[in-house]
């Protein structure tokens, strides 16, 4: 009876602890202030996350105004190199024409003395001087209107003559300026060179970015579960966003509403370094070669060209094709300037064009599509009203 008592003791105090083994344990409080701790943890850990991307978002953004840099200085090296050849090739032209001018003069001349001379030669010129018409009267009357003609004759050689050597001058000097275009051509080759680097460096980069990107909303997903006040927070952040929204109605047949509808045509086109021209967008240079698209300066050219103005592809020139405007009194079309340094036109990187209500239309950087932007934003140096 002891043993039975025993056993059956023993088995129910055997089924009483293998219930309790599988049962889930009651959590004290102990235990839900470690949970808490650990969502703040993965809070804390999550804001610092945000804040080493934002950190890498700055030097992404670095990296694509210097692309910019690179390829406004490239531009500008190319339009000054085609002036230069236009003006060498004009003084090569008024060089050819001073030559045959006075080669025309020269020849003419020539053929005077020619015919004075047989008409005064012979066996015995003085009888032909004294027995041609007019007697020795009419020889004197020739003789001084041959004099004068001579000198009339030698005055315009000289004249031409010194119009020679003034366009041997110009063509000397535009000689000189085109040899230091070629020179300045082989910077731009070096500056497009350097260009392309930084391009390399700002992909490169990118693609870091993006890694730690996508690693760090992995760890936001598995965040998620366990941390409900960071939901609300990333929700509040994706709401203080700011959104392109819809394209504006632009109305009016102003040139600068004219040069603003024809940009915003283009939403959605990739950039392209080097790309755009006065019809459309264009296959680009360097990195852009196999890309049909605008670069910044590329897409204001376009829509201006559609208004009737021409601008040249390069930041330096379209600041300056109008008046300044303050952006007090900023109109659709209006072009906006960005520079590294806010007090320096010459730092001038990036050019978007006006649509209204503080915002844009720009070709951004390497990788990304025309959009619609704010311009509020670092680096807006001021604006310009191209006059055409």
């Amino acid at each position: 009876m002891l043993v039975a008592a025993a056993v059956g003791l023993l088995g129910v105090s055997s089924g009483g602890l293998a219930a309790g083994a599988l049962a889930d344990p009651v959590p004290d409080s102990r235990e839900v202030e470690r949970g808490r701790q650990q969502v703040r943890d993965r809070a804390a850990e999550v804001g610092r996350l945000k804040a080493r991307l934002a950190e890498a978002d700055g030097k992404l953004e670095e990296l694509s105004i210097r692309a910019e840099m690179a390829v406004e200085h490239y531009h500008g090296e190319l339009v000054r190199l085609e002036r230069a050849r236009r003006d060498w090739e004009a003084a090569q032209r008024q060089v050819a024409e001073a030559e045959r001018r006075l080669e025309a003069v020269r020849a003419e001349v020539a053929g005077v003395a020619a015919a004075a001379y047989r008409a005064e030669s012979g066996p015995n010129p003085w009888v032909g001087v004294v027995a041609g018409r007019g007697g020795p009267q009419g020889a004197m009357d020739r003789a001084g209107l041959m004099e004068m003609m001579s000198r009339h004759r030698a005055g315009t050689i000289r004249e031409f003559e010194a119009a020679r050597q003034v366009a041997e001058v110009f063509r000397a000097r535009a000689t000189a300026a085109l040899r230091e275009q070629e020179e300045a051509t082989a910077r731009a080759e070096a500056a497009k060179r350097a260009a392309e680097e930084a391009v390399e460096r700002q992909r490169a980069s990118i693609a870091r970015l993006d890694e730690r990107k996508r690693h760090a909303e992995r760890l936001l997903k598995a965040a998620e579960g366990r941390v409900r006040a960071l939901e609300a927070k990333r929700r509040a952040a994706a709401a203080s966003r700011p959104s392109q929204g819809r394209p504006p109605s632009l109305k009016g047949s102003s040139r600068g509403q004219v040069a603003a509808r024809a940009a915003l045509k283009w939403l959605g086109t990739p950039y392209s370094w080097g790309g755009g021209n006065a019809s459309g967008p264009t296959y680009g240079i360097g990195r852009g070669a196999r890309i049909k698209g605008f670069d910044c300066s590329g897409l204001a050219l376009y829509a201006w060209a559609q208004a009737g103005v021409k601008l040249d592809h390069w930041t330096g020139t379209q600041w300056t094709s109008g008046p300044r405007i303050p952006l007090s009194k900023l109109r659709p079309g209006d072009l906006v300037f960005f520079a590294r340094d806010v007090k320096n036109p010459r730092t001038i990187h990036h050019v978007g064009i006006y649509i209204g209500g503080g915002r844009m239309v720009e070709a951004p950087y390497t990788g990304a599509t025309v959009r619609i932007s704010s311009i509020w934003r670092r680096g807006l140096i001021g604006a310009t009203r191209p006059a055409g």
